[in-house]
């Protein structure tokens, strides 16, 4: 990543900025409007979508930026754009058509409208950055396919922890160790909070109640670790991850683990709870050769046989453009899937349900997910978290149970679902 600042800063002493639109401009839009303006030479949104204009004009706001013109179709968006003018709209399909866009960057949270923008983008020709894991880990790899085939890149973001633990992984494997654990620091976990519970705390950060609730029941960790195994090729231990609470150093939970069995999985993703330094990720990995092995006790990293290396902290939008720069500049992407899933994420009941309850979305009352090996998830007919909004629940249903696609009827005509068994039927 370092020779990222080098293309960019030529970028800018070229006057060609890498152009953006990003679609969502929520707490994490508008972060990252604010630091691509503020400090991101080589790189310029040109482009906000949102469905409520006013968000998009705060976004644009508080980055600085005082003039707007609205816009409703691609043509117009290129006209506004080779103008030298910045651009609000509500219709995604205006920037993923549009050709003045190199990038998208898609950060609604949203499964089935973000699938709707990133299938056009992709169809557009359009580079995507995610940062929105739950339609990646939902139908991330049915979505890569189809940017392959169109030669673009589909990737997860740097700063949100399945790209620090990808940007790890790398390094950990670049050094010549073997990753066995790759894990996610969290300060708090209760599957039953809700936007209820939440919304002081999100009111507090100027969040969303139902994206703050996804952090706290565990919805938002599966699904990051999920990514990550996806990413890997590494699996879960158990269903719902061990998730062990854990109230000393990072380095003293490679005691929780049996490297024989995580060299029998193939390696593991999981989280802790408390453990300092956090929030962060971290990486246990061992080395084979006795040789290194020395080296690496001298170099403090204890005796083995697992080695912790951690990052002790995500910075989310601040470093977005880096990811922006390494797929349009280097076609390199921060995480994303390496085959077919192998960790999805399930549907559980936060609470007693009765037969006809239409399911809310994430984050909200009705339901958390969890990882499961993938599987397994097929083999028992699991629902995924993913497509869980909008379900009609054919039974009652008690708090804690595991939700299949027997339990539900689906919405019709959802691309989401088409998408899944797009999925399903990849080599």
């Amino acid at each position: 990543m370092i020779i990222v600042d080098t293309a960019l800063a030529q970028r800018e002493a070229e006057g060609n900025p890498i152009k953006v639109a990003l679609v969502g401009a929520g707490f994490m839009g508008r972060g990252f409007v604010n630091q691509v303006t503020s400090s991101v030479p080589g790189m310029e949104v040109v482009a906000i979508v949102n469905r409520t204009q006013a968000n998009a004009e705060r976004a644009y706001s508080e980055a600085g930026i005082s003039e707007w013109e609205v816009v409703d179709s691609a043509e117009a968006l290129d006209a506004a754009v080779q103008a030298g003018k910045h651009v609000i709209t509500s219709d995604h399909t205006a920037v993923t058509g549009s050709q003045s866009v190199d990038a998208i960057v898609e950060a609604t949270g949203a499964v089935e409208y973000g699938a709707h923008v990133v299938a056009d983008a992709i169809e557009g020709g359009k580079h995507v950055v995610l940062l929105n894991a739950e339609v990646d880990g939902t139908v991330g790899y049915a979505l890569k396919q189809r940017a392959l085939a169109k030669g673009v890149i589909i990737t997860g973001c740097d700063g949100d922890q399945p790209g620090v633990q990808m940007n790890l992984y790398r390094f950990v494997k670049s050094i010549g160790l073997t990753p066995l654990v790759m894990g996610n620091i969290k300060g708090l976990q209760d599957e039953y909070r809700n936007p209820t519970t939440q919304e002081g705390f999100a009111k507090q950060w100027g969040q969303d109640p139902y994206m703050v609730t996804s952090f706290a029941d565990g919805t938002k960790v599966s699904f990051e670790q999920a990514l990550v195994a996806n990413a890997t090729g590494m699996t879960v231990e158990k269903r719902g991850l061990k998730g062990a609470d854990h109230r000393e150093h990072i380095d003293a939970a490679t005691k929780l683990y049996d490297v024989e069995r995580l060299k029998e999985l193939g390696g593991v993703v999981d989280y802790v709870v408390g453990a300092q330094p956090g929030p962060g990720v971290y990486c246990f990995a061992t080395h084979d050769d006795p040789k290194q092995q020395h080296y690496l006790k001298l170099y403090k990293l204890g005796d083995g046989p697992l080695y912790s290396f951690y990052t002790p902290y995500h910075l989310c939008h601040f470093e977005v453009p880096l990811t922006v720069a390494r797929a349009v500049l280097f076609g390199d992407y921060a995480i994303t899937p390496a085959g077919k899933p192998t960790v999805e994420v399930i549907t559980v009941a936060k609470r007693d349900l009765q037969a006809g309850h239409t399911l809310d979305g994430l984050g909200g009352y009705d339901t958390y997910g969890q990882c499961e090996a993938a599987g397994v998830t097929a083999a028992e007919d699991l629902l995924p978290m993913g497509v869980a909004e909008g379900c009609v629940l054919t039974r009652d249903v008690k708090k804690d149970e595991y939700l299949t696609y027997a339990d539900v009827e689906l919405p019709q005509g959802r691309l989401v679902d088409a998408l899944r068994e797009e999925q399903a039927g990849l080599a």
